[in-house]
């Protein structure tokens, strides 16, 4: 296997028995865990009206993580641009950069994060502001422009900074923007694995280079559970598939511990559909890990792998982020 970046997104999801500071406490126990391991980056993802989610004001959780840590990358997977004003985010970000420098990701996607009505509330009935997604951006990046020096709305801090902007994506909408503007692409497999080989061709053949960055660059975020043995990973990995279920029979609940599945599982509907939320997840030791993923790399081409482990058990949790460290040549 070539040598490869490797990442983590967390979104500080309650486990049964936890709550939303616990959950919190959890993810900046990852991320000084992952940057001992060599990780290059954790992202955070805005989400909101969901109970069991804490990382709704993103900005907020990422300068707490970046606080507790030293050198990995931190940074959103992503801000839902459309819930905010362009002069905000680059206000956000522009001052986490002026305190973490050289350290800070803008990773931007489209989505409200949320229902409807709580879209709504975020955005003050202006329901049309994704289709304003791709000039808003435009607005975000002139914003952190040193051109933006003479205009009569400027961002402090902000102005002048290096922030990478990423575009997100589960779909292949996001491609071809990604590609139009030429910023790197990360691609939401962990739930969304549908077009994600579609998508990713999308984006490279048709990419224009830009001030950011010369080629394409694709990040594939997928569900990695490793453990000690394929056994024990697969009885793990009941865990995510129970948090699924929920999803798709929006019955949410915190993270449950591993476990027989519901009844509701052997509905032919919800297997099918929770198996093919499931399609870019990998489970196992280390050996089966390293085989099942340099096929992955090797047949997608990703340059960065990004991985969601949704287990239940704290010490299993970064055990199975050492696993995969041993499992990945890390670049």
């Amino acid at each position: 296997m070539h040598k490869i970046p490797l990442s983590v997104l967390e979104l500080a999801t309650v486990v049964e028995g936890g709550n939303l500071r616990s959950a919190i406490e959890r993810t900046t126990e990852v991320a000084i865990h992952t940057e001992s391991l060599g990780y290059k980056r954790i992202w955070m993802a805005e989400h909101h009206n969901m109970e069991f989610v804490a990382s709704s004001a993103t900005a907020v959780l990422i300068s707490h993580v970046a606080s507790k840590t030293n050198r990995i990358r931190v940074g959103s997977g992503g801000i839902m641009l459309p819930n905010h004003s362009p002069l905000v985010i680059a206000e956000q970000f522009g001052t986490l950069e002026t305190i973490y420098p050289g350290r800070i990701d803008l990773g931007l996607g489209r989505a409200p994060g949320t229902d409807q009505l709580t879209a709504m509330a975020l955005r003050r009935n202006n329901m049309n502001s994704t289709y304003d997604f791709p000039n808003d951006i435009k607005q975000l990046q002139t914003y952190f422009s040193k051109e933006n020096s003479s205009a009569n709305v400027r961002a402090f801090p902000g102005e002048g900074l290096n922030i990478p902007l990423w575009i997100l994506g589960s779909s292949t909408d996001s491609a071809y923007l990604a590609a139009q503007m030429g910023l790197p692409y990360a691609f939401a497999a962990h739930f969304a694995p549908a077009q994600f080989r579609m998508a990713i061709d999308i984006y490279r053949k048709n990419f224009k280079s830009s001030k950011q960055l010369n080629q394409p660059y694709v990040m594939a975020c997928v569900n990695v559970i490793a453990a000690e043995t394929d056994v024990e990973a697969e009885f793990l990995s009941t865990s995510l598939i129970r948090l699924f279920v929920g999803l798709v029979t929006n019955s949410r609940k915190p993270i449950q511990p591993p476990g027989e599945l519901p009844e509701t599982f052997r509905i032919p509907a919800v297997r099918s559909a929770v198996n093919s939320m499931m399609a870019c997840t990998f489970t196992g030791n280390s050996d089966t890990l390293r085989n099942k993923l340099s096929q992955f790399i090797a047949e997608t081409g990703i340059d960065e792998l990004m991985v969601s482990s949704n287990i239940y058990d704290k010490e299993a949790k970064l055990r199975s982020f050492s696993l995969l460290h041993e499992s990945i040549d890390i670049k």
